[in-house]
């Protein structure tokens, strides 16, 4: 599958993720990293204001694509190749992962490491090292 990089849109990306990083932290202090917000959407005991910010973020990185989509008048995200019980597997590995490492990639790589944040440093380190690896095998294996 060919992708097209262009730069104007990465950066602008970028700046979207930055601005929605901001917005987040200066308005109620919080840090969007989404397996924390999945996670406290889902536990017991939080509060009616605390799950309505996280809901509405989740909403919104559900509606961005689709609206982006309706608004370019075609798909913009191709579906993934690969069989539902091999995402599904991907899935439950992330999951681990996050569990393990106490974030995901958009609480530790983004918003860890523009705080440089020790452990989200250590964390993106890791991450990215064993995503080189595991590409690495795959592609020798398959």
């Amino acid at each position: 599958m060919r992708t097209s990089f262009t730069p104007a849109a990465a950066a602008a990306g970028g700046l979207f993720i930055g601005a929605s990083v901001w917005v987040l932290f200066v308005g109620i202090g919080r840090i969007p990293g989404i397996s924390g917000i999945v996670r406290g959407l889902l536990r017991r005991g939080e509060g009616a204001g605390d799950r309505a910010w996280r809901g509405a973020f989740l909403v919104g990185l559900i509606l961005g694509p689709v609206l982006a989509s309706a608004a370019a008048g075609r798909p913009l995200i191709r579906p993934d190749p690969a069989s539902t019980p091999v995402l599904a597997a991907a899935g439950l590995l992330v999951g681990v992962g996050t569990g393990l490492a106490n974030g995901c990639t958009s609480g530790h790589g983004v918003c860890g490491v523009s705080r440089l944040s020790p452990r989200s440093l250590a964390a993106t380190a890791l991450f990215m090292a064993c995503g080189f690896l595991t590409a690495s095998v795959l592609r020798r294996l398959l």
